[in-house]
């Protein structure tokens, strides 16, 4: 597998969310999303996972946009403020409701312990190359060649400090998310320890 192989959807929503990450996200943050897509697409080519690759991008370009400011909330988890953006997005790319619904469900999994891929296959991967992207769970699974191609092509440009800092920042406002129970179980130490960032 190499990065050559990995194919990139080319539609009207693909490249629309690749616009809004782009307009919205730090250059770490954009990349990581990326980088979530690459991740998610291989590991679903080398382990005979049929996804929906249109599906996947977009939701892999909208999973961190709730922890920018422009559409951060005060109320809800980023995972469910990007679903909801995620929704919203699909719904201007004249996607029917049943797509966007899943669009929203796969961002909000990408926060969870493990999604099955048997009822979810989009939301495994994405929930799999986050962690991966993020902490470097499972970059063992991934060839070396693969891996540096990657990080070459879309470098990494601090995304686990900033990372970080955003999960906690999540964390001390939301305490009872997602995000504030990683933080408390030292998800910062994780994120420092990633093989990626070697």
């Amino acid at each position: 597998m190499r990065l050559a192989d990995i194919v990139i959807p080319d539609t009207p929503a693909a490249r629309g969310a690749l616009e809004v990450a782009t307009a919205y996200c730090s250059p770490a943050l954009l990349n990581h999303s990326v980088r979530a897509y690459l991740w998610a697409a291989a590991h679903g080519a080398m382990n005979d996972i049929a996804f929906d690759a249109e599906l996947l991008y977009v939701a892999s370009m909208m999973h961190d946009i709730g922890l920018v400011k422009e559409f951060d909330s005060h109320t809800v988890p980023f995972e469910e403020a990007g679903g909801h953006v995620a929704w919203v997005f699909a719904a201007g790319a004249g996607w029917p409701v049943e797509r966007r619904v899943r669009a929203s469900e796969i961002v909000v999994r990408h926060m969870w312990d493990g999604v099955d891929p048997g009822w979810d296959p989009e939301g495994h991967l994405l929930e799999l190359s986050t962690g991966l992207d993020i902490s470097g769970r499972g970059a063992e699974d991934f060839p070396a060649g693969l891996r540096a191609e990657v990080l070459e092509r879309y470098p990494r440009l601090g995304i686990g400090p900033e990372f970080a800092g955003c999960l906690a920042d999540q964390a001390a406002r939301k305490p009872d998310s997602l995000a504030g129970r990683f933080v408390r179980s030292g998800i910062a130490e994780r994120i420092a320890a990633n093989p990626l960032d070697r």
